[in-house]
């Protein structure tokens, strides 16, 4: 069944940092988390996932920061937004130890999410592109529970983070104490945009503060398989099978548990 493009239960707000205006949506009521989108920009899975996780408890914040400010964005990479991406200052496609400049927008808006909803921190899951956006925010303690989503950046560079050495430092200090911060990363074993370089980096300088889960490329949705004949990639979106024991759907009950233990007041 074809999920809705209707976001009349969301809230728009135009948000201003850095000199940048973004489209935000919004809604539910408890202890916030950013929603960052995969490089399609807003889409129906992507507003399934945020409305699980209002459900949840939490009030969900989606900035905009690719495509049309809606969920009509189709769930396929166009040569124009690739194009787009690869002369965008805002997103460090190819570089490894720096984070993407959009990551200092981001940060902004955590705050003002804080702000709004108090609590120990907020929640951030990042996907595909964004899927290492919450790692390289930790650095910034308003961050309380990053969740990496398929974490695809740097291109090229499967081992590499976006993160300075610098900033990496002082995520590892928190790290130290894995009852206090902890990081959760997902990936499917054979993607071959995250692959499984990456997450043995994030093992090695995280410790036990990375909890990690790799599925199965049968755990994918088969449809998105004959579809794009390539192994499953998005674990919380296009590739998740929404059926009651299926792996990928227990991972977002994971996450509302992680997100419920991190942020709880």
């Amino acid at each position: 069944m074809a999920l809705s493009t209707d976001m009349s239960d969301f809230t728009r707000r135009d948000l201003t940092f850095r000199g940048k205006t973004k489209p935000v949506f919004v809604c539910g009521t408890g202890p916030a988390i950013l929603v960052l989108h995969e490089i399609y920009g807003v889409t129906p899975t992507l507003l399934r996932l945020c409305r699980w996780l209002r459900d949840g408890g939490f009030r969900v914040y989606v900035p905009v920061l690719l495509g049309r400010p809606d969920a009509s964005n189709p769930e396929t990479v166009s040569l124009g937004r690739t194009l787009a991406l690869c002369v965008s200052r805002e997103f460090t496609l190819f570089a490894s130890g720096r984070p993407s400049p959009v990551t200092d927008w981001l940060r902004e808006l955590a705050w003002v999410a804080h702000a709004e909803c108090g609590g120990p921190g907020v929640g951030v899951i990042g996907l595909c592109l964004t899927g290492g956006f919450g790692l390289a925010m930790s650095v910034d303690p308003v961050v309380a529970a990053p969740v990496m989503g398929e974490p695809s950046l740097p291109v090229f560079r499967p081992a590499a983070l976006e993160v300075s050495d610098a900033d990496l430092a002082g995520i590892r200090a928190r790290a130290e104490s894995p009852e206090q911060f902890r990081v959760r990363g997902y990936r499917f074993k054979g993607d071959t945009l995250c692959r499984a370089p990456r997450f043995d980096t994030l093992r090695r300088v995280l410790g036990d503060a990375f909890l990690y889960r790799e599925f199965r490329v049968e755990d994918g949705n088969p449809a998105g398989f004959r579809a794009q004949r390539k192994p499953p990639h998005s674990v919380f979106t296009g590739d998740l099978v929404d059926e009651p024991g299926a792996p990928t759907r227990a991972a977002v009950d994971e996450v509302i548990a992680f997100f419920r233990d991190r942020l709880a007041a």
